[in-house]
């Protein structure tokens, strides 16, 4: 009796494990979004949007300083990419002041401060440098 206990202690443990998994790995996603005049773009698992900077080059971020302040990093140290991304399409770079930040096919993501609920795409064409990113 006591060894049919230990295995469903044992499996009931794996089953909690791999749960935390899973929502651990949703609260690190990445989906696809979709708005008129936009078009699909990427969110995180809250539906914030995501931009770039034209400014930025592959593996290197441009946006130092107080434009950091007004464009957060979005950083995870592993995204769940989901509506048909690619998990290998993500990665991440050191940035020069030596904080972490997520990239997505080689360039940095970043979050806009003036967006204040998810789904708003405020930071679009901003100065012509800030742009949703399309999948």
């Amino acid at each position: 009796m006591k060894s049919i206990t230990s295995v469903f202690t044992v499996a009931f443990l794996t089953g909690l494990l791999l749960t935390g998994a899973v929502a651990m790995a949703d609260h690190h996603a990445v989906k696809v979004s979709k708005k008129e005049g936009i078009g699909s773009f990427l969110v995180d698992i809250k539906g914030v949007t995501l931009y770039y900077f034209k400014k930025d080059t592959p593996g290197k971020s441009a946006c130092e300083g107080d434009c950091v302040t007004r464009w957060p990093l979005y950083f995870r140290e592993a995204v769940a990419a989901k509506d048909g991304l690619k998990t290998e399409d993500f990665g991440s770079i050191t940035r020069d002041d030596g904080q972490r930040q997520t990239t997505y096919k080689g360039m940095p993501l970043y979050y806009f401060a003036g967006d204040k609920n998810p789904g708003e795409t405020t930071g679009q064409g901003v100065k012509d440098v800030w742009y949703v990113v399309n999948p």
